[in-house]
Order: C-alpha cells, then structure tokens, then sequence
C-alpha cells in the first residue's frame, strides 16, 4: 500500500533533525536560552548587504510575471550566463552557461546528479566522516554506497580510495570544507585524486561529485577548484551557507566543460531534474544570487565563535580537530560511545550530534554558527560536563 522506504524515512529523522526537534522541545519547556543547541548547520551571521540590497532592486523594478513567474527549467539564462562568467574569472575554467543547471539548494544539486549518474550496480564513494544525508540520496538513486576512510587528519586517504575502486565504481562524492570535520582537502590531494581517477577511468568515466556549500567560510586557508584537477567533474553548489539563505534553496549544478560528453551529462541533470520535479529554481532568488557571486557573511564572526569554542574546550581537557573552514568542532568523545556522550551532555542542555551517523565512531559535532552570546553561557556547561571526564 505504501512504499515502506519511503515510510521509514519519514518516520525516523535523521540525528541531527531528531536532536534540534528535542531542543525546540527543551526550548518550550525551561526557555529558548536555556538550551544550547548545536545540532544544525543554520547560519546565524546576517546576510550580505549585497542580498537585500538586490531584493529591494528587483522588488521595485521587475514586473510580477518576471519577479515571480516561472523561469526555464534549466534556470534563468541571464543568470546561468552570470555563474558562469563568474567560475570563468575565479576559478580559469572556461564554463558555458549551457551547463549550469539552477537547483533548490545543496540537497537538489546532490540528488539531481546522483540520479542523472546512477545506473544498476553502480557504486559512489563517499569519504568518512561524511554528511549523512549522501547516503540517502545515494540509494534513492538505486546505487550503492561505498564508505572509504579518510586519514588519521581526516584528509583523503588515496591509497585507501584506490583498494575501493572497483568495475561498479561510477564516481566519489567529496565535501571541502569538509562537514563534519571543518578539514579543507589541499592541492596536493587534489592532484592526487585527479590523477588516480584519471587511471582508473578504462572502460568508462569515474565522476567526482564535489558538493560545495561551504566554499567561501575559511580561516586563512584556499580551497582549491576541483574541475582544474580532474575532467570529469560536476560540481554542486549552495547558497545556503555562504549567503546565509539556508532557507531559500538556492544553488546550482555546474558540470566541467572538459568532462567526457558534457553537454549529454548535462541532458541527463536536465532529465533527473525534471523528473524528481527539481524545475525551475526559485525566481526571485535566482537573480539575487546572480549578483552576490563569490561573496559572503561576515567570516570574522564564525572565526570569533571558532576561536572561543575551540580555545575553552581545548582547556577543559577535550581534544578537538581544528577546522579550516565551514562552522563544525569535531570533538573526540572523551569516551568510546559518542551517543553515551551526548547523552550525558543533555544534562547540561548541551546539544551534540554524535558522530556514527558522519560514519565514523567516538567523536561529536558542534555547530558553531550560532549567536556569540549562545556559546559564552555554554561555556559553564562544558565545564561542569568536562569535570566528569577529565577531574
């Protein structure tokens, strides 16, 4: 009667669902500042005066067939030519507009391109520890997942990507800035990456998938164009981070020009878009993002929350890895199970999202991107929960 995946997806959350809905429980219960949820990667920096800016343009300029109506389904073409133009001049790759596809967020990106990708027996690589939602796209596309670890820095382990390769290898999925690590992959690894997949690609292309919502939120460190070190590349972008619009869904699909047959990978993301229904990204949003290309929120205010976080649990005994970018503390577990942890956290209202579901053990991530005020009166509560651990 009913698809019973599809029931049991709906049925049980993902962690980091299941924990913020517990925390908007708590919330009602004891009040909202007595809580101290970290389970969302919900951006709390304002957006760039570049997005309100462009709202209130095209609010006063553009009639409402056009401000509000439907686009073609591929996006806009002003604004695919616009991102286009854009990774031309950033990142040196000569993009065509014909092979940007506009998406509703990071999610629509991912799943659209699993399911252009995705043939019968195929398999997709994922690097733990990994956002967990990959998994799910990537059977609900009917392929396999394949969890290939990452190094002891959480860094790409090539040697380690090499034993999984294998005939049903269609492509690897890599996120850098890395969630939940906050790791930023380097050239070297890169070069690296291109060129065993180059190897391995005999009887047919292996894709890199590089998912890229956090491209712009760095320290101090480059994150490096994945299409200048490897052909087959489709790369997915979001919006949600950078602009701090997480709840607009906006984002794009951006696949190489020196990929094997690009303009038929296109046809096929056109496909796998039209039929999941990911048509015609929101309108309105699409010409905001056209102008705010390449910029972001104020950094300096996830460096600050990075610092302080990372500086106080680092003195009350945690060992913590620390991150080049994005907004994630990935938290060794001062203890081997990483639920029991969180758990014990509760009693502090401190809300951690325990890391088997990232596909690794013993470690927790917090979400930094929260209010200031948020971590500094956390901070009395690590401590008490720390005296447990480390007196």
């Amino acid at each position: 009667m009913l698809n019973k995946t599809m029931q049991k997806l709906g049925e049980e959350r993902s962690v980091i669902r299941e924990i913020f809905e517990y925390g908007n429980r708590r919330a009602a219960e004891i009040g909202r500042e007595n809580v101290y949820d970290f389970s969302l990667g919900n951006p709390s920096v304002p957006s760039p005066a570049c997005v309100r800016e462009e709202i209130d343009r095209l609010l006063n300029t553009l009639p409402p067939e056009v401000l509000h109506g439907y686009t073609s389904a591929a996006g806009a073409p002003d604004v695919r030519a616009a991102v286009a133009s854009y990774i031309h001049e950033s990142f040196g790759v000569p993009m065509d507009a014909n092979l940007v596809y506009m998406t509703c967020g990071a999610a629509a990106s991912l799943t659209i391109t699993l399911n252009a990708l995705a043939e019968e027996g195929d398999e997709f690589i994922v690097l733990t520890p990994y956002f967990p939602e990959y998994r799910v796209f990537i059977e609900r596309a009917g392929a396999v997942c394949r969890e290939v670890a990452t190094d002891a820095r959480f860094h790409i382990d090539i040697a380690a990507i090499e034993a999984a390769i294998n005939e049903h290898t269609k492509g690897i999925l890599v996120n850098s800035p890395n969630n939940p690590t906050g790791v930023v992959y380097d050239e070297e690894e890169f070069v690296a990456l291109g060129k065993l997949l180059k190897e391995k690609s005999v009887s047919r292309p292996i894709f890199l998938i590089a998912d890229e919502p956090y491209r712009e939120l760095t320290y101090g460190k480059s994150v490096p164009y994945p299409m200048n070190y490897y052909e087959n590349t489709i790369l997915c972008y979001s919006f949600s981070k950078s602009l701090s619009l997480a709840g607009e869904r906006i984002g794009y699909i951006a696949v190489s020009p020196m990929a094997t047959n690009a303009n038929d990978i296109f046809s096929a993301v056109a496909g796998a878009g039209r039929s999941l229904g990911y048509v015609c990204a929101p309108a309105l949003f699409q010409r905001v993002c056209a102008k705010c290309l390449g910029r972001s929120s104020d950094i300096k205010e996830y460096e600050k929350n990075r610092e302080l976080l990372y500086s106080a649990l680092k003195e009350y005994g945690f060992t913590c890895i620390e991150p080049d970018g994005a907004f994630y503390l990935f938290v060794k577990s001062p203890e081997p199970d990483a639920k029991a942890f969180a758990e014990r956290a509760k009693k502090y209202e401190l809300l951690l999202v325990p890391s088997d579901s990232f596909g690794v053990e013993g470690y927790v991530r917090i979400s930094y991107c929260v209010a200031r005020s948020t971590i500094e009166r956390s901070l009395p509560a690590f401590q008490k929960l720390a005296k447990e651990y480390f007196a």
